[in-house]
């Protein structure tokens, strides 16, 4: 229909894929790209539109979400004659929606001005449920306008969008709810260790926890089903199911002491944090 906005969204994995599936409706044109086929198939099968290339969806699409894994893969979709920067319209909006570092999104920016390109910071909390069920937390960092044009896509996934503030801002907003979320996991798994060694369950801990707001849902269910499949698995499997998430823990940690250390702050914990984190979801540490 000629009166809906044209949007794409490239990366379709377990956060994409889902908050991708909420464009379809009413009010967009959903355009998709992802290396992997079959995730593009199904989004096609229920109304998405496959775009050839990024370049070509950058042609077409007056915003677009990306939600790769890291700084070099945004860079690898931005620049060069088939990126999205040498194709994209005049006014067009490119949400980062990867976890990355703040020198990245800031050079970025700065990059898609001299195009009269609007990149923004919008990391996203929540998980792959979250996605499914369109509850995902947006942080977003640039010019206030900006983000509003862009919320009316970002409220498709959101239960909650926090315009944090300048470009740059949103990021960092992520990369600290993110260091947080692995030294609290870091924190559960030590003391549940503790309190086993001593006779105690996870449990009775998680009782104690909740009441006083210690302990949250989504520490207990990590460290619960870890130990639950360490039990019963060799350190080969373990590092099968886990080690993914311990190599994306690794790579958000840096994200953040990089960050820190272009910004002049020290965060010598959590480097010992980035080193030990692997290890943290293989159960070892």
């Amino acid at each position: 229909m000629a009166d809906k906005k044209n949007v794409g969204y490239i990366g379709l994995g377990n956060i994409g894929k889902p908050s991708a599936r909420h464009l379809v409706c009413d009010a967009f044109n959903a355009y998709v790209y992802d290396l992997m086929q079959p995730a593009v198939d199904e989004l096609v099968a229920l109304g998405a539109i496959a775009s050839e290339s990024p370049a070509t969806m950058a042609q077409q699409c007056s915003h677009i979400g990306i939600c790769v894994r890291d700084d070099n893969q945004v860079e690898e979709l931005l620049y060069g004659e088939a990126g999205l920067l040498a194709n994209a319209n005049v006014g067009c909006i490119i949400a980062i929606h990867s976890t990355i570092t703040q020198a990245g999104i800031l050079k970025w920016a700065a990059d898609g001005a001299e195009y009269g390109i609007h990149i923004i910071d919008a990391p996203i909390t929540g998980g792959a449920q979250g996605a499914e069920a369109g509850t995902l937390c947006y942080m977003v960092g640039g010019d206030a306008e900006v983000v509003a044009a862009a919320t009316e896509v970002f409220n498709t996934s959101a239960d909650k969008v926090v315009h944090a503030g300048d470009i740059g801002t949103g990021i960092v907003l992520k990369l600290c709810n993110n260091l947080i979320t692995y030294a609290e996991f870091m924190a559960m798994s030590e003391a549940t260790r503790l309190a086993e060694a001593a006779g105690l369950s996870a449990d009775i801990l998680r009782e104690v926890g909740k009441s006083n707001g210690v302990i949250n849902e989504n520490m207990h269910s990590f460290i619960s089903n870890r130990n639950a499949l360490s039990a019963s698995c060799t350190e080969e499997q373990m590092a099968e199911f886990f080690g993914a998430f311990g190599k994306l823990g690794e790579k958000d940690l840096s994200c953040a002491i990089d960050s820190g250390k272009a910004l002049g702050v020290s965060l010598p914990y959590t480097e010992k944090l980035q080193g030990d984190v692997y290890n943290l979801f293989l159960n070892k540490a």
